[in-house]
């Protein structure tokens, strides 16, 4: 069992302000797998006032771009070191399938912020542009100041590293703050961050309920939110920093919508759903929990979906074998059940899955993967993010109609199209109202950004619009 007792603010490990402990318990086994300190509000204090000394007085953002980006490499050196290990702890802490983890949950961080790096050596830190007046005006895009991050649990580290990496590069100072279900690579991401030689006074990280991430939002010395979590969340977010006109950046839900056309192959849909709509136990933003299928070959489509997720293997995380593992926590499993009863109530007819534990699961906060036929995009089923191993499979009418359905949601994440003809998938491609889109497969690439429409979300990452959050624009305008 991983055991901290400190924490790590402004760049030292240091003595928590208060007594309690968060407790990292397994969502297989309901056993512990860790313990760390729980931060307060005294500890965030703290580490903003730290945050502020290093960026107001410290050397860190009057560095150059160049000079950030070589501690930065040496970070991205020690932490590929460290890819398995990350791997290993965020499958003990949230029940990702180990071959999920090994994709995703700890590689993908490290690609992000290899990218990162090289978008930060082609940014535009300083221009020269002609005026109008005739004298050269001197555009500057310079750091927004410290940085108040706060993640959640179901992607841990690559949440924290698609604010991290830009804001490091920026020449920011950031408190992060992890939840308290993911809090061990969080630990495990400063201890690499302090081998790195990264300035005292820069990170800080606190493992913390919502009442500290509250306190951090509203701490007047915190310059800029970032935000990926809940919508409703969200809102409240985006409340407070809109009363104090503070910078805010919100990646929120998603009820993304695949389209699956006439001429689609199945098989090959259904190979590419498995990802896109499950993966991470269905517990991801971006997941195609929608699925809309022509009424000409809806029951074609039905019954595909039926056999590929009545077929996936359930079990323990930390097996290669393990396709869907438990969910993140048991007030996570009482929530998807509910939506499960939910469905069956709104009249859906489940096609596999249900209610209950998977079979031999006895312990662990398990579901069965699940999918609901006969629903109509009014239910609620097909309305609110479930964030579990739950699929809805509407149909529509038409090209239009289904278009018309994959837009009627108040989020505006993510969506696809599964088609032979590809002419055709790129014409939907611009009808859908997402931040992102796939053709026949569901990705993201951490050159192009990403976000959301409507309650989505605020803002993007990755690539150049990613680090356009984490700087202020400042023009010059010298005497002629």
């Amino acid at each position: 069992m991983r055991s901290y007792d400190r924490l790590y603010i402004g760049g030292e490990w240091v003595e928590p302000a208060g007594s309690d402990v968060i407790e990292v318990i397994s969502p297989h086994t309901e056993e512990p797998v860790g313990r760390v300190p729980e931060a307060t509000e005294a500890d965030v204090d703290r580490a903003v006032a730290a945050a502020r000394r290093a960026f107001d007085q410290g050397d860190w953002p009057r560095r150059s771009p160049a000079e950030r980006a070589e501690v930065v490499q040496k970070f991205s050196e020690l932490y590929a070191a460290r890819i398995p290990e990350l791997a290993e702890v965020i499958t003990e802490e949230m029940g990702s399938p180990i071959t999920f983890s090994n994709l995703a949950q700890s590689p993908a961080p490290w690609m992000m912020l290899t990218s990162f790096i090289e978008t930060a050596a082609k940014f535009p830190w300083e221009e020269i542009r002609q005026g109008v007046l005739g004298t050269d005006v001197i555009v500057r895009r310079e750091a927004v100041g410290v940085v108040g991050a706060i993640v959640p649990w179901n992607v841990p580290q690559f949440v924290t590293m698609s604010k991290l990496a830009p804001a490091l590069l920026a020449g920011c100072a950031i408190v992060l703050k992890p939840s308290p279900e993911t809090p061990l690579d969080a630990m495990i991401l400063a201890d690499i961050l302090d081998e790195a030689g990264v300035p005292k006074g820069i990170v800080s990280v606190l493992p913390a309920g919502r009442e500290v991430g509250e306190h951090l939002v509203r701490h007047p010395g915190v310059d800029k939110i970032a935000f990926t979590g809940s919508t409703a969340a969200g809102r409240r977010i985006a409340g407070i920093c809109g009363e104090q006109l503070k910078r805010v950046s919100l990646e929120l839900g998603g009820k993304s919508a695949a389209i699956v056309l006439d001429d689609a192959d199945l098989e090959t849909t259904m190979a590419g759903l498995k990802f896109a709509s499950l993966m991470n136990n269905g517990q991801a933003c971006v997941a195609q929990t929608r699925i809309l299928a022509s009424r000409a070959r809806y029951g074609d489509v039905v019954d595909a979906l039926g056999e590929m997720v009545g077929g996936m293997t359930v079990g323990d995380p930390r097996q290669d074998g393990t396709e869907i593992g438990p969910l993140v926590a048991q007030r996570q499993q009482e929530r998807v059940e509910k939506y499960i009863a939910l469905g069956q109530e709104e009249g859906a007819r489940v096609v596999v899955g249900g209610s209950g534990r998977p079979a031999g699961m006895d312990t662990g906060w398990y579901v069965q993967p699940t999918v609901f036929a006969d629903a109509s995009n009014d239910m609620r089923i097909a309305q609110e993010e479930i964030f579990g191993p739950v699929l809805t499979v509407i149909p529509y009418d038409d090209v239009d109609d289904a278009v018309r359905i994959a837009n009627d949601s108040e989020y505006g994440l993510a969506g696809s199209v599964w088609t032979a003809d590809a002419a055709a998938g790129l014409d939907i491609a611009g009808r859908v109202r997402t931040g992102t889109f796939g053709v026949n497969q569901y990705t993201m690439d951490f050159v192009a950004p990403f976000g959301g429409y409507k309650a989505s979300g605020l803002g993007r990452e990755f690539g150049e619009e990613g680090l356009d959050h984490y700087v202020e624009l400042k023009s010059i305008i010298p005497a002629g």
